[in-house]
């Protein structure tokens, strides 16, 4: 038998192993609780960097012509192609865009501001904006239009390898110019000889030269080349126009010698043969020649494939798939020329 004092120890020791066993099943089903309850959301400022989505910024395309208004059709055509190819303007393209007004000497100028600017790729229209931006920069990527014959101007080094940063449309002037010919006396059969008038500064005037010369010979026209550094010099030199003279007006750097052609060519009632229909819009008898907006759409895909990673002299320059014939009635009916058949037929277009 235990005795007093003893048992009142054991009581002592059963009180404390009680309360022990208390607490060491408490804790434990704390411990089950707050294991069960779900993690605490981290908010977007709290999640570890590399956890937050990267926002890519919109690509950047520079555009350098020498056009009067922003919305030139090329530049309407290339946003349109982009879009169908999944470059949305604002959300994944934006466009810092230079035009000159007809300021042939506010290109450079304006070349080097979107290099400044840091663009991702320059869009190009005409031979000398594409210079411009040549000379401009050797790394940022160039896609160019309008550019009558890019190897003879000395933009690419040949078709199928461009080389360096450019790469673009061929508006085949040296490739049609016998076809231009050969519309333009088709429309005026009593024309004997063509003044081939030209910008001068433009380089890749050069094998076209050569071409329409050849064609003339077979046609039996004279041809008769004379390059101008500006409107002001046409008065003078269209002032040898005779009868049955006809003007051929390849396109050029200037915009402002183009109109001036248009303006002299009805004034004098003389036929003139453009190299695309946006020019029978302004007066212009009959245009065999790319059209403007359809280059832009066609030079999208080759400004995608750039901005995707593709290089420049990877891409071969091509040459523009869409060719217009168009014809201005008024003008034909101004100068008392009968529209043959053939070209009614053959024409995508007319100006009543």
């Amino acid at each position: 038998m235990t005795s007093p004092p003893a048992a009142k120890r054991w009581r002592c020791l059963g009180n404390q192993l009680f309360w022990l066993a208390v607490a060491i099943v408490t804790c434990a089903w704390a411990l089950t609780v707050e294991a069960q309850q779900p993690a605490p959301q981290q908010t977007q400022a709290q999640q570890p960097q590399a956890q937050q989505p990267q926002v890519r910024r919109p690509f950047r395309i520079g555009v350098l012509n020498a056009a009067w208004a922003a919305s030139h059709p090329t530049v309407e055509g290339l946003k349109a192609g982009l879009k169908e190819l999944g470059l949305e303007d604002g959300r994944d393209v934006t466009f810092d865009i230079r035009f000159t007004e007809g300021k042939l000497n506010a290109i450079p100028p304006a070349a080097e501001a979107l290099v400044k600017a840091r663009v991702d790729l320059i869009f190009t229209s005409q031979e000398a904006a594409t210079q411009a931006a040549k000379d401009a920069t050797e790394s940022i990527p160039i896609v160019f239009t309008l550019v009558g014959d890019p190897v003879g101007a000395g933009i690419v080094a040949s078709i199928a390898r461009p080389g360096g940063n450019v790469t673009g449309i061929s508006s085949l002037q040296t490739e049609l110019a016998a076809k231009r010919l050969e519309v333009l006396k088709t429309l005026a059969p009593a024309v004997r000889r063509v003044w081939l008038v030209y910008y001068q500064l433009d380089t890749g005037t050069q094998p076209m030269i050569v071409k329409a010369l050849e064609a003339g010979q077979r046609m039996k026209l004279e041809v008769a080349p004379k390059g101008l550094a500006d409107a002001t010099e046409l008065k003078r030199v269209l002032g040898e126009v005779r009868r049955g003279d006809a003007i051929l007006a390849p396109e050029g750097s200037s915009p402002e010698l183009t109109i001036g052609i248009i303006e002299q060519s009805l004034a004098l009632k003389v036929p003139a043969a453009f190299g695309t229909a946006l020019w029978i819009g302004y007066g212009g008898l009959v245009s065999y020649g790319p059209d403007y907006y359809a280059q832009g759409v066609q030079a999208s895909a080759l400004v995608a494939k750039l901005l995707r990673g593709a290089k420049p002299q990877d891409l071969p320059v091509e040459g523009a798939e869409r060719i217009d014939l168009a014809v201005n009635l008024k003008t034909a009916d101004l100068f008392g020329l009968s529209v043959p058949r053939k070209i009614l037929l053959r024409a995508d277009a007319f100006r009543r």
